[in-house]
């Protein structure tokens, strides 16, 4: 029989997660298929032997990539199935957004996530909004993911404005993405938890996955994208129109914000609430208010998002409550001059 070779590509996953640690599943390929000699190197394996052969074992690779890129991750069990004809035993993947790097679902937790993502489904432009830990930005950044896995997008582009967290940090030094990331460092966070660091760093490179500080967004035009805008309560006005008219076709928008956590100068309204008050009743957008039942953090953060809001009430009522006083007195005050004056008036005539 004549030997045939062929180069098979492995373009969509990191290569180790199909080679396994220490080669060990690639060894154990080559033993289930003695018939063909295969040489894997990086992201190509060779492979030589008969025709038909060959094309038994593409197909296999090709299941077993599709695999790896869903679960990120590879048993060999699954391989051992997917070989003999067999389909591997997976867990229900309802209400699956994504799989995370160690083969773990990242689902909706609380019921305005999962508002979150049904909105995602129905809606081009999303606002998400409350306090620390809800997951705002992280379930927004796993429905980004799942589109660029799905190819239901072509980019992912996630920004943020570069503005400090109440103090001044001054020239950092580097070049200008040195500069940028500490800004961004949540963004990657979330995307390492995702996808594969080989692969994320690929992805970065080639611009499917671009992370850059609001003032990058201005003149572009963002199509056939995931677009996703983190922290916009450190936005103004101008900045944030600037970024939603950055809209393309077949792009969708998500801007997350804590409301409670503004960072602007005390004089600068944010554009956040600014937009969400002029955008409430236009069609195609979708507005997702979480507060602190849906926070998914260490279980005293909740209980510090309580306590400063009830602190926030409190200094409100006493507040209003020294206005009131305020008028009352200005009231009185009103009053005992226009007495004054009526009496001045009565000695004059006598």
């Amino acid at each position: 029989m004549p030997v045939t070779e062929k180069h098979i590509v492995i373009d969509e996953i990191d290569p180790r997660v199909l080679y396994g640690v220490g080669n060990t599943y690639l060894r154990m390929l080559k033993a289930l298929y003695p018939k063909l000699r295969i040489v894997a190197r990086d992201n190509v394996i060779k492979v030589m032997g008969e025709e038909k052969a060959i094309a038994d074992f593409e197909s296999t690779i090709n299941l077993l990539v599709s695999r790896c890129a869903k679960y990120n991750t590879l048993r060999e069990a699954d391989i051992i199935d997917i070989v003999k004809g067999r389909k591997p035993y997976d867990e229900s993947d309802e209400g699956v957004i994504v799989y995370d790097i160690k083969g773990r679902p990242i689902r909706a937790k609380t019921e305005h996530q999962k508002e979150l993502v049904t909105a995602y489904g129905q809606q081009d432009m999303l606002f998400v909004t409350g306090p620390a830990g809800t997951g705002k930005t992280y379930t927004a950044i796993a429905l980004a993911v799942r589109a660029l896995k799905n190819k239901e997008a072509r980019r992912l582009i996630l920004s943020r404005p570069a503005v400090e967290a109440g103090e001044k940090l001054g020239f950092l030094p580097g070049d200008m993405k040195d500069k940028i990331d500490p800004y961004l460092r949540p963004l990657y966070d979330a995307l390492e938890e995702m996808i594969q660091p080989s692969r994320l760093r690929e992805m970065l490179e080639e611009g499917t996955i671009q992370i850059a500080p609001l003032a990058f967004m201005r003149g572009r035009t963002l199509s056939d994208a995931v677009v996703i805008l983190d922290e916009a309560q450190n936005t103004t006005k101008a900045q944030i129109k600037m970024f939603l008219t950055r809209m393309g076709f077949n792009t969708k928008m998500i801007v997350t914000g804590d409301r409670t956590q503004i960072d602007l100068p005390s004089a600068e309204r944010s554009g956040l609430d600014e937009a969400i008050r002029i955008l409430a009743h236009v069609k195609g957008i979708a507005f997702i208010n979480m507060d602190k039942r849906d926070i998914v953090r260490n279980p005293l953060v909740t209980r510090i998002v309580d306590a400063y809001e009830k602190d926030a009430e409190a200094r409100k009522e006493s507040s209003a409550k020294a206005d009131g006083e305020d008028a009352e007195q200005n009231q009185q005050s009103a009053g005992s001059g226009q007495q004054s004056a009526e009496t001045n008036e009565e000695n004059a005539t006598k």
